[in-house]
C-alpha cells in the first residue's frame, strides 16, 4: 500500500477524525477559513443516529437518514478521505490510517462511541446493537425473520418465543424502539401474518436500574413507563441481564427469557481510538479527559469532542453522549482553531442544555425543552419538528416527511424487507 502524506505547506492543516455531529460541525465552521481541512471517516455518509430506531422498525429507508459527507462539507478548503484511523502520533503530529499517513497542524478527534457490553461476552456475541445503519437493518431483519419462522412453527411455546423481542436498556433509544415495535405489532404484523395470533407476541424492555429515562424528571419517567405499559410493552425495572445465547437471555436473579431477537441499547463507551492517545488520560467509559477548552493536556493543537471527550477534568462528571453536546463542542472548536491561528487563546466550553425529547409510539412523546416539560401530542409535535430541522439535506427531510405522513394516516410500514436471514 502506498502511503500518502497530506501536509499543506502554506496554511495550517486541520484533520477532523469522524463525520458525526461533532466533526461535521467543526468542518462547517471552518468552511472558507484560512486553513485547509481534511475530514476522515470510515463511511462516506453521515448517519442521523436519533432516527436509527425508525429504520429498525420498518418506518424509514436507510437512505432517508443518511447523507453523503462530501455533499455536507463541500467547500474549496475542505476535503474528505474515506479511511479508518488506526493510530495517532501526538509527538510527530501524524494520523495513521489504512489509506496512508496524514500530517496535521491541528487535530480534532470526534470518532464518537461504540456499544458498551460491560464485559458480557455472551451478550456481545448474541445481541444486536443500534449504532449504525447496518445495525438498524439487522434489527429489522431479525424481528421480521422471527415472525416468518413463527408462522411455520408447530410448537406453541416455541412459536411464542419466536415472537418475543428483548430490548436491554431503558434510556431514550430503548424507550423509542419499544414504542415503535409496539406500534408495528399492533397495526402491521396482524395483517402480514393472519395465520399467527400476534397478540401473543411479547416486547420486553429490561432496565437494570429502578427507572426509565434517568436524565428526565420523575413525572416524565412515570409518563413514559405508563405509556409503554398501555401499549403492551412489558417493562421490567431492576432487571439485569447477565448471560445470553441464541435462544434468549438470563437475568441476575436466574430468570430465563426465551426470545428470538435481543437488542442491546444499555450503554456506550468512547471509540477505541481513545486508547491510541498514549499521552492522554482516560476517564469513565474510556473517554479522553480534556481541558475546559477541549484540548488534550500538553497538546493545545489536539481537540477531543463529542462522545470521546470527558470535559472539565477527572473530578467533574462528563457531559451526556448526545447530539446537542457534540454540536456545541464542534462549534466552539472551530472558533478555537481560528483563534489559535491568530495567536489568541481558545475559550472554555460551557454546555447549554436544550433539553431531551423521547417519542413513544404514535402521537405521543415526553420532552423537556429548556426546563419546560411537555407530554403527549404536543411533545410529539415538538419532537417531530426538531428532528426534521436537524436532518441534513432537503431530500432527506422530504423522504422522512412523506414516510411519516404515510405511516400516520395508513398505519403502514413500507420497508418490511428482510435483507439478510440469520
Amino acid at each position: 500500500m502506498k502511503n500518502t502524506t497530506i501536509a499543506p505547506s502554506t496554511r495550517p492543516h486541520v484533520i477532523i477524525v469522524g463525520a458525526g455531529f461533532a466533526g461535521l460541525r467543526v468542518a462547517r465552521g471552518l468552511r472558507g477559513a484560512p486553513v485547509d481541512v481534511t475530514v476522515i471517516d470510515k463511511h462516506n455518509y453521515h448517519t442521523f443516529i436519533p432516527l436509527l430506531y425508525q429504520v429498525a422498525t420498518a418506518g424509514l429507508e436507510p437512505e432517508a437518514i443518511a447523507h453523503p459527507v462530501r455533499r455536507i462539507v463541500a467547500a474549496p478548503n475542505v476535503r474528505f478521505r474515506l479511511a479508518s484511523v488506526t493510530g495517532v502520533d501526538l509527538q510527530q503530529r501524524r494520523v495513521t490510517t489504512d489509506a496512508g499517513d496524514f500530517a496535521y497542524d491541528y487535530l480534532v478527534l470526534a470518532a464518537g462511541s461504540v456499544t458498551n457490553f460491560f464485559g458480557l461476552e455472551s451478550v456481545a456475541e448474541q445481541a444486536t446493537t443500534l449504532r449504525e445503519l447496518d445495525d438498524a437493518e439487522t434489527v429489522r431483519d431479525r424481528v421480521l425473520s422471527s415472525f416468518e419462522a413463527a408462522a411455520a412453527e408447530k410448537s406453541p411455546a416455541r412459536r411464542r418465543a419466536l415472537m418475543t423481542t428483548v430490548l436491554v436498556g431503558g434510556g431514550p433509544t430503548g424507550v423509542e424502539l419499544a414504542g415503535a415495535l409496539a406500534e408495528l405489532r399492533r397495526h402491521v404484523l396482524p395483517r402480514d401474518f393472519p395465520e399467527l395470533d400476534v397478540s401473543q407476541a411479547r416486547i420486553l424492555l429490561l432496565e437494570a436500574s429502578d427507572r426509565l429515562l434517568e436524565a428526565m424528571p420523575q413525572r416524565m419517567q412515570r409518563k413514559a413507563f405508563e405509556k409503554l405499559r398501555s401499549m403492551g410493552v412489558e417493562v421490567q425495572l431492576g432487571a439485569r441481564v447477565t448471560d445470553a445465547d441464541e435462544r434468549g437471555v438470563t437475568l441476575s436473579d436466574g430468570e430465563r427469557i426465551d426470545a428470538a431477537a435481543i437488542v442491546w441499547v444499555a450503554g456506550l463507551r468512547a471509540s477505541p481510538l481513545a486508547h491510541a492517545l498514549s499521552d492522554a488520560p482516560l476517564g469513565a467509559a474510556g473517554r479522553v479527559i480534556v481541558s475546559r477548552s477541549l484540548n488534550v493536556p500538553d497538546h493545545p493543537e489536539v481537540f477531543v469532542i463529542g462522545d470521546m471527550a470527558h470535559a472539565g477534568g477527572r473530578d467533574n462528571p462528563p457531559h451526556p453522549m448526545v447530539a446537542p453536546v457534540a454540536i456545541q463542542q464542534g462549534g466552539l472548536v472551530a472558533e478555537s482553531i481560528l483563534r489559535q491561528t491568530q495567536g489568541k487563546k481558545p475559550r472554555a466550553f460551557h454546555y447549554k442544555d436544550p433539553g431531551t425529547m423521547v417519542t413513544i409510539g404514535r402521537s405521543s412523546a415526553v420532552a423537556r425543552v429548556y426546563g419546560v416539560p411537555f407530554t403527549g401530542f404536543v411533545a410529539w409535535l415538538l419532537w417531530l419538528t426538531v428532528h426534521i430541522v436537524w436532518l441534513i439535506g432537503f431530500r432527506n427531510r422530504a423522504l422522512v416527511l412523506v414516510n411519516w405522513a404515510w405511516n400516520y394516516f395508513t398505519y403502514e410500514r413500507g420497508v418490511r424487507l428482510i435483507r439478510r436471514r440469520r
